[in-house]
């Protein structure tokens, strides 16, 4: 593995996110139950970003104006995002690099700067659709008015301090733990809306209607610019290293069989959640003559009476504010990897997440005073136009990174995963380009 080393640390090596390196044991002589629950864990804190607030708007608008046609759309961009995410773990485990320092140890000085800000950006945007989405369901909840709602995420800050502190494996549990909710609160709306069977696996089948209809072709490419998450990227590359597996070729085959599968998995349950907001949202709305519910202010406040039941809105809520604050914890991750990886330069991080989460809530809060609800809506939709631009300078260095030889030896990608990788890549691509010129030109 020496080569591999001399072609990636062009600087002194220091290990992503060194406190909580190499610290979650791993069994040595035991089975695979055991071995694949001390591997589990990563995975999930990435769903986390495939299921957070700025996915719900585009889920919800999709299943209200056109039905289960877009299932297929869901189930496409949780497909990429397994392949992705694979890529990047591998990086993590290879190279003991995350993605950020990967970039930092191939790219000149100005590349990187250039690249750190588009991050930065990209993970500010994504603090937004938090810093919104945990401020209506406080407002869906409690009455608090958006305006407080967004000064009480600030406190957020603190509480995440608090559990880093704990270990990196009280992360993953309360992680865990807001994901069921978010799950079971799904599973109920579902059970309440009772919708069909069989246009559901029917809609699981792409359609000529999506690329024919342009109302529908916008929605999905909004959808699957909006899934894969640029900073869970750099993210997964980054926490699988907190595994204490063995830093030999047997033991870094064994961690990526184990990391992908428990990726894979955890982006199925993130498939189920996004799948299940479009479903509920046709099944209440579509069906029922509410085709123009796009936000989710209407949809909260369409659901009690069409279903019968406040708990079904109530339980809406809570799913929001646990998504919201899931996000929050992974991206206060995401923010300090990619400023020590690209810039190396190590903050403190009570200072580092003050100031990502100020760059959030200072347009978030001069947003909702000057226009309210309809304003803090418009921002969340762009707040997901912003992470689709980043998404490219994301994924083609990590599609470079691991089809490269030189820097992956005998852990480079396979040659029908490096055609299949530049192919997604170029897919993502595209469409990003095209949701941007829809978005800014002809809407």
């Amino acid at each position: 593995m020496t080569s591999i080393k001399k072609a990636w640390r062009q600087d002194k090596h220091s290990n992503s996110l060194p406190e909580v390196f190499s610290s979650v044991k791993i069994p040595k002589n035991a089975g695979f139950w055991r071995k694949f629950f001390a591997f589990a864990g990563p995975g999930l804190m990435i769903a986390v970003g495939y299921m957070d607030p700025g996915n719900w708007a585009t889920d919800i608008a999709g299943g209200a104006q056109f039905g289960y046609s877009l299932l297929s759309v869901v189930l496409i961009s949780n497909l990429f995002a397994m392949v992705l995410q694979h890529l990047s773990l591998k990086l993590g485990i290879v190279a003991e690099r995350d993605l950020a320092q990967a970039c930092r140890d191939h790219f000149n000085p100005t590349t990187n700067f250039i690249l750190w800000i588009f991050c930065e950006i990209a993970i500010a945007a994504c603090d937004l659709a938090e810093v919104i989405g945990s401020a209506i369901a406080l407002n869906l909840l409690f009455g608090i008015p958006l305006t407080w709602g967004v000064v009480i995420t600030i406190v957020d800050v603190f509480i995440i301090l608090f559990l880093q502190a704990k270990g990196f494996r009280i992360l993953e549990s309360i992680v865990a733990g807001l994901t069921i909710v978010i799950l079971g609160a799904f599973a109920y709306e579902i059970i309440l809306s009772k919708p069909d069977v069989f246009p559901i696996l029917h809609g699981l089948i792409p359609q000529k209607e999506v690329v024919t209809n342009p109302s529908m072709l916008y929605l999905a490419i909004g959808i699957l610019g909006a899934t894969v998450m640029p900073h869970n990227l750099y993210l997964h590359s980054s926490i699988v290293q907190t595994r204490d597996y063995t830093r030999d070729s047997a033991g870094k085959k064994e961690a990526i069989k184990f990391a992908t599968l428990d990726s894979t998995i955890s982006l199925f349950l993130a498939f189920f959640i996004n799948a299940a907001i479009l479903i509920v949202a046709a099944a209440t709305f579509h069906t029922t003559g509410n085709q123009d519910i796009a936000d989710i202010h209407d949809a909260h406040e369409m659901l009690a009476p069409i279903l019968g039941t406040t708990l079904a809105s109530i339980f809406f809520a809570v799913a929001l504010l646990a998504s919201g604050q899931n996000s929050t914890l992974t991206g206060t991750l995401a923010g300090q990897i990619v400023m020590e990886g690209f810039l190396n330069i190590r903050l403190k991080p009570w200072l580092r997440r003050l100031i990502t989460r100020l760059i959030a809530v200072v347009p978030a809060l001069i947003v909702t005073i000057l226009y309210g609800e309809k304003g803090t809506m418009d921002l969340l939709v762009l707040s997901q136009v912003i992470l689709s631009m980043q998404l490219s300078f994301a994924v083609i260095p990590l599609v470079m990174f691991t089809n490269s030889k030189l820097k992956m030896g005998e852990f480079v990608n396979k040659p029908w995963l490096q055609i299949l990788v530049w192919i997604i890549s170029g897919i993502i691509v595209i469409l990003n380009i095209y949701l941007l010129i829809q978005t800014f030109f002809e809407k």
